[in-house]
């Protein structure tokens, strides 16, 4: 049977045509990236110690100025880190990024390209391009790829520009189309060639009802049909508990769309002003749904009997937060999060930042 089917994928002369057994080259999973919150990487691929898929699609949908291009550099200097001599390459469509933005976030600016690009055939035709190139390299001298855009929602089409130069003011009624004709084609070249690519996008409101009434993503369903992993976020302030000012946004991420974890699945991440993003944040919600923290009026019982505020055991994570609490979140997570378990799906972790925050900052 299998020297049969051999044969048959062999008689397509296609290069890419292989075995299951001997690898899927653009459908299996090269690894991950880690976006940097244990909690983000739970609800992404069903483990704290993954991250966003190391060679699929990505899109982060939201408001402005909820997070989204902070996710996915963050994204982006994790992968340099991950591989010491990764490339980062960015298709930038809102002038939005400087040398300075970039270093302040640790990232390293001799490994980051920035592309500007207006329309989405410019966009299709440089990514391909780059792909082109890179998949003319000898195997061994490739280096990891990582591709970023940011973002969809601002990109123009041709006809759109033109109608603007001329004083038209007509709707284009091409750009969905275009869209969909782009990602179609990137989706395949990208996953072949094993490298990722996390898309930001914009958001507008729903007044047409349905399933995921609230919020849709702009640019049509292309993109969406593409992406293996859909992202929205909304947020919220967090305040210190004293002094009652704003020291950063809480985000709540939900899995839109996801052909790795269940959907509709919410965890929430702390994006503090003076230090970025939190790895721990959420974490002690998991750790209590695991039953390696219980929950005792305000305070949390541990392994070996005593008692400490949720506030206390955030303020020194890596005290609580040991290798074996961490194995338990872990077994919990990979049941509660991945598909084909057991646990309830609903994806609801219930909150306890409310208590951790009302305990003030002493």
């Amino acid at each position: 049977m299998t020297s049969i089917l051999g044969g048959l994928l062999k008689a397509t002369e296609n290069e890419f045509a292989n075995l299951a057994e001997d690898g899927i080259t653009a459908g299996d999973l090269s690894g991950w990236v880690d976006t940097g919150s244990y909690t983000l990487n739970a609800l992404v691929s069903g483990s704290i110690y993954g991250g966003f898929p190391g060679n699929k699609i990505v899109i982060i949908g939201a408001e402005p100025a909820t997070g989204k291009s902070f996710l996915a550099l963050g994204a982006a200097k994790n992968f340099l880190l991950q591989n010491p001599t990764g490339i980062v390459m960015m298709f930038e469509t809102e002038a939005a990024v400087s040398k300075q933005m970039l270093t302040e976030r640790g990232i390293d600016t001799k490994r980051f390209g920035v592309v500007s690009v207006s329309t989405v055939q410019e966009f299709k035709t440089q990514i391909l391009k780059v792909i082109d190139n890179y998949e003319k390299l000898k195997k061994s001298d490739r280096v990891p790829l990582f591709f970023i855009l940011d973002s969809l929602g601002n990109l123009s089409t041709t006809k759109e520009m033109e109608d603007s130069l001329s004083g038209s003011d007509k709707a284009d009624m091409t750009r969905a189309k275009q869209l969909k004709g782009a990602f179609r084609t990137i989706t395949l070249r990208a996953g072949r060639a094993q490298v990722p690519l996390i898309v930001t996008n914009h958001v507008y409101a729903d007044i047409t009802g349905g399933l995921y009434a609230g919020s849709v993503q702009s640019g049509g369903s292309g993109a969406l049909y593409s992406a293996s992993l859909i992202l929205t976020l909304t947020k919220a302030k967090e305040k210190d508990g004293l002094t009652n000012t704003v020291t950063g946004v809480i985000i709540t991420v939900t899995t839109y769309k996801s052909r790795l974890t269940k959907e509709n699945q919410k965890v929430k991440i702390l994006i503090r002003y003076d230090g970025g993003l939190d790895r721990y944040y959420g974490l002690l919600e998991l750790a209590e749904a695991a039953g390696a923290f219980k929950k005792v009026s305000t305070r949390y019982e541990l392994d070996d009997g005593s008692k400490v505020f949720g506030k206390a055991i955030m303020r020194q994570p890596e005290k609580y937060f040991t290798q074996p609490v961490l194995e338990k979140i872990e077994n919990y997570v990979n049941r509660e999060f991945r598909y084909g378990s057991s646990g309830n799906s609903s994806g609801d972790i219930e909150d306890a930042s409310d208590d951790v925050e009302s305990e003030g900052s002493d």
